[in-house]
């Protein structure tokens, strides 16, 4: 065998070896759960909440980032000692620091300068190394740079996001979904509601839903200072915004390479502030804290359920909580925060007591 021949030995042996602790970490961990949502038993719609806080690395881009890693590695772009970059400071570094730490590879976040701490060290934690830029659109050209100088992969969540997960099941979040449903009086849910931040989440439930030839309809709900609502309802793909989302995990400046407003049959504009309402009210009723995404989910999960209620129909609705609420003490959970913000939660209270206590939704 020759040298050159010994070195693709090596090199495959190493990525069957990479794959392997992957798939082994994902063995280890149990399927999330699928939480009830408590709805009074008369009005016959039912409500959950598909819990990917469980996940080892405490959010839904968990599953983006075994994604990206195991679609890199077979696609030859990582290998022993490849640095692996990514532009991004929240829940996806995160994920994407863990999968490189149990592979022994060196990992770092592009992020905005102005990234909170415990961002920053959340990230650390998990073995990865912070690289800031000062302009936030310049992420994605600083990625691309670092990774040609070190000689690194950039994962690029925003194009890859839609590609690197099996749509057609392969126990993605869609197939898990719809399974954990099958013994539930209303198996197959009206609506699958879900935030946008890649797209690669709605891409997938989406195409799993027509792949399997099922009634259900997906809505995806926007944020403030996101572009996704308008860019689908005015079929503009290029469009872009000047600001970045409030609310974390979902909602982009411009529209992503891996958002298909083709699979979406209906999005929802949510306010920021309504987003905060409810995952404050999801505390006091759950007894837990949620992540932002989360109240942004149930803002449009909860409309769904009133217009079922006011046609008269029974059914269920499966919206997801992305992540847990401890990492936004400071933020969504703090009074001076929601001040600076110039917030005002009470409106949207007005509308979660009418709604939680008749079925009604009056906006």
């Amino acid at each position: 065998m020759s040298a050159l021949d010994r070195g693709c030995a090596k090199t495959r042996a190493w990525v069957c070896e990479a794959v392997r602790i992957i798939e082994a970490d994902a063995n280890r961990s149990a399927d999330t759960h699928l939480l009830p949502f408590p709805l009074p038993a008369h009005w016959n719609v039912h409500l959950y909440l598909k819990d990917e806080s469980t996940h080892p690395t405490g959010s839904l881009k968990h599953r983006l980032a075994r994604s990206l890693f195991l679609y890199a590695l077979c696609n030859g772009w990582i290998v022993e000692g490849t640095p692996v970059i990514e532009a991004s400071s929240g829940s996806t570094a995160v994920s994407e620091a863990y999968f490189a730490r149990l592979l022994g590879l060196p990992f770092i976040a592009v992020m905005p300068r102005t990234t909170s701490p415990e961002k920053i060290h959340l990230i650390e934690r998990q073995g990865g190394r912070c690289h800031f830029v000062d302009e936030p659109g310049g992420i994605y050209s600083e990625s691309r740079r670092l990774a040609d100088e070190l000689g690194g992969h950039f994962l690029d969540q925003f194009t890859n996001a839609e590609r690197a997960t099996d749509w057609r099941g392969n126990n993605n979040i869609a197939e898990s979904i719809f399974e954990q449903m099958a013994r539930e009086p209303h198996p197959e849910p009206a609506w699958v509601v879900v935030g946008a931040g890649t797209g690669g989440t709605s891409a997938t439930i989406g195409r799993y839903i027509r792949y399997r030839k099922l009634d259900t309809h997906l809505a995806v709900v926007d944020p403030e200072n996101s572009v996704f609502f308008d860019a689908w309802r005015d079929t503009e793909p290029g469009l872009t915004g000047c600001r970045g989302s409030r609310i974390e995990g979902i909602g982009r400046p411009r529209v992503e390479p891996s958002f298909l407003g083709q699979v979406i049959d209906r999005m929802v504009k949510v306010p920021d502030a309504a987003s905060i309402a409810v995952i404050r009210r999801v505390e006091r009723v759950l007894g837990r804290r949620v992540g932002g995404s989360t109240g942004t989910n149930l803002w449009g999960a909860f409309q769904l359920v009133a217009e079922l209620r006011a046609a008269g129909e029974s059914g269920s609705v499966v919206t997801l909580l992305c992540d847990g609420g401890e990492r936004y003490s400071h933020t969504y959970y703090d009074d001076a925060w929601i001040a600076a913000q110039g917030m005002d939660l009470a409106p949207h209270d007005r509308v979660l007591d009418e709604f939680l206590e008749t079925g009604a939704w009056v906006s």
